[in-house]
């Protein structure tokens, strides 16, 4: 008799999910600097271009989180199924109310409710792979599995905000500003309902757990998770303040809709390192990549400070993206293993959430920057989100234990 076949991650998921997942976090990526180019285009000032984005991260913040609990507790298909039908009205809302002749108050508020009702399709991804290799694969392959499908869903992140901004770039140049935010709602209609209608969105609870398994919400406040999170909400950082940045720099040249093409510099390197970070050696601790590719940020910070030229800025921005995709892969693999029993929808939200509040909160403070003190103010933004980044990575090499690596699941 032959041995029964081991089951395998694409067994369970099939190979259309993952175009699917990619696609469907798309409409998620464009939005801060959808709603950046949409109202300097609509209403001429970086300034309430940035405090609008901010105002995407304030929804972001208020209602993602129980978004991801309520996937928790409900199941990932229904609440996707809802809040994505929410944000396409909400986006389609703020398309038409930014270049209305209402006031800037109704824009700020289409702003707030379209990242209130954010779907949030990658981190409940990452919740659904984890579970799956957690609970159906035999426990022999789950490390591995575990170590390449959050290098490949980090990838994929990076890959999306990175090339969401191009996206923005293409539709707002060929097609005008309203275009990436219409383009938005109508890629979540189409995607994210197909992403909530896929099997594995099927489970009663994400975590694949029972009401007894789940683990008290005081667990979410470890000191591990609390650092990891600051650590995304500096990445955060960093991503809305050199997009705004680079938007004032190509303001000054005349051609502000094209910032979203040039930022895809930064794209093709991060995004090349962040899928290389699956081949890196155990022995290279994750603690220790924290640091590291934290400081690359930094060099690249630097550069961006004597960057008068657009080569220049090109050369700055692709120094800095060898260095963000493996961190952003870094800080997630963290966010996965130190994840509570039963709240990986939640944890993995908690994260997205705070990556998206810390690109709005820079947005909107880049942009004053820009518009009060110049270019090169607002230039300084992307050096301190870096700074913060490797600050928090030396603070959380200080403590986590010298001999955990990849794979240790009990690491929190």
């Amino acid at each position: 008799m032959h041995k029964p076949a081991e089951p395998t991650l694409i067994q369970r998921t099939g190979f259309l999910y993952f175009p699917l997942a990619l696609v469907s976090r798309l409409p998620y990526a464009m939005m801060v600097i959808g709603v950046l180019t949409l109202v300097v285009s609509a209403r001429g000032s970086v300034e309430l271009g940035g405090l609008n984005s901010a105002a995407v991260g304030l929804g972001v913040a208020c209602f993602g989180p129980f978004i991801g609990a309520a996937a928790d507790r409900y199941g990932q298909r229904p609440v996707l199924l809802i809040v994505g039908a929410a944000n396409s009205v909400m986006l389609g809302f703020l398309a038409w109310v930014a270049f209305s002749d209402l006031p800037i108050a109704w824009v700020f508020l289409a702003s707030f409710l379209s990242g209130a009702t954010a779907p949030q399709t990658s981190p409940m991804s990452r919740s659904r792979l984890v579970t799956i290799v957690k609970t159906e694969l035999p426990p022999v392959k789950r490390p591995r599995t575990l170590s390449n499908i959050l290098a490949y869903e980090s990838a994929a992140d990076e890959v999306i905000f990175v090339f969401g901004p191009v996206f923005v770039g293409l539709l707002a140049t060929t097609m005008g500003a309203w275009a990436p935010i219409v383009g938005a709602a109508v890629l979540t209609l189409i995607f994210v309902t197909a992403f909530a209608l896929h099997r594995t969105g099927s489970p009663e609870r994400t975590a694949g757990a029972s009401i007894g398994e789940v683990a008290p919400s005081s667990e979410l406040f470890r000191p591990g998770l609390i650092v990891t999170v600051i650590g995304i909400f500096a990445v955060g950082v960093f991503f809305g303040s050199a997009l705004t940045s680079l938007t004032s720099f190509m303001r000054d040249r005349g051609d502000a809709e094209s910032a979203g093409l040039f930022y895809g510099v930064m794209g093709v390197g991060s995004a090349i390192c962040a899928i290389g970070v699956a081949a890196l050696p155990e022995r290279f601790s994750l603690r220790t990549r924290w640091p590291i590719f934290a400081a690359i940020i930094v060099v690249g910070g630097v550069l961006l400070q004597f960057a008068h030229d657009i080569p220049s800025m090109m050369l700055a921005l692709a120094v800095q993206g060898i260095g963000i995709g493996p961190l952003l892969v870094t800080l997630y693999s963290f966010g996965a293993l130190r994840s509570p029993s039963g709240r990986s929808a939640t944890v993995m939200t908690l994260l997205g959430t705070s990556l998206m509040v810390g690109q709005s909160a820079a947005a909107a403070i880049t942009g004053v920057l820009a518009d009060g003190r110049g270019t090169a103010a607002a230039l300084v933004m992307p050096l301190a989100a870096a700074s913060l980044a490797l600050t928090v990575g030396v603070v959380n090499f200080l403590i986590t234990p010298r001999d955990r690596r990849l794979d240790p699941p009990q690491d929190r």
